[in-house]
């Protein structure tokens, strides 16, 4: 069996971002054993607190599990597919809540997308400290909520994998095809709709 020690994913960009943009991607092997220290991962959730909110209203939040804590294995629980396979190796999992009212009679039409834009920011500041995270939709929401008596006015979005990277090798061989595959994105004119 061969190793993978090349663990530059780097991507292919057509033009210079920078480093850590560059550098960014979304693992499934993490090292199981590795813990996170408080003041990094304090870091990271910083950085989620500062990212752009309309209207300053900042309506994400955050369920914040360790590794061996009970509301980890509450999270591990509710998660489905492939996620169930890989995610409890990572040293921490985030769940990432939207507060959906602005008040009793309105709604807050941008939370989920505020929530993208702290969990993009937590993402980056991770990649910075030497981490990786991976962004999860495949869980059942209800039983998330049910589990951390979230309230109607608070939705799940996403769950986010935080840790060290491990080996590919480690990961079953329909994981590991996925873990070292190309990177691959739409060429950046498929995505403009308008260029004028």
């Amino acid at each position: 069996m061969t190793l993978i020690t090349d663990t530059s994913r780097r991507a292919d960009t057509e033009s210079p971002l920078i480093e850590i943009l560059a550098e960014r991607w979304s693992p499934r092997s993490y090292d199981k054993t590795a813990v996170i220290d408080e003041a990094t991962l304090t870091t990271v959730l910083e950085a989620a607190r500062w990212a752009p909110s309309a209207s300053n209203m900042q309506p994400a939040r955050f369920i914040v599990a360790r590794r061996g804590s009970a509301s980890f294995a509450k999270i591990t629980d509710a998660l489905m597919g492939f996620n169930r396979a890989w995610a409890d190796t990572a040293s921490v999992l985030v769940v990432n809540v939207a507060k959906l009212s602005i008040d009793e009679t309105r709604e807050n039409p941008w939370a989920r997308y505020d929530v993208g834009q702290a969990v993009a920011h937590l993402s980056i500041q991770a990649q910075h400290e030497g981490l990786h995270t991976h962004q999860m939709g495949g869980f059942d929401g209800a039983a998330i909520a049910a589990a951390f008596n979230l309230t109607d006015d608070q939705a799940v979005v996403t769950v986010t994998a935080l840790g060290v990277l491990g080996n590919a090798e480690d990961l079953t061989p329909e994981l590991r095809e996925r873990e070292i595959a190309p990177r691959t994105r739409l060429p950046l004119a498929e995505l403009l709709l308008e260029n004028d």
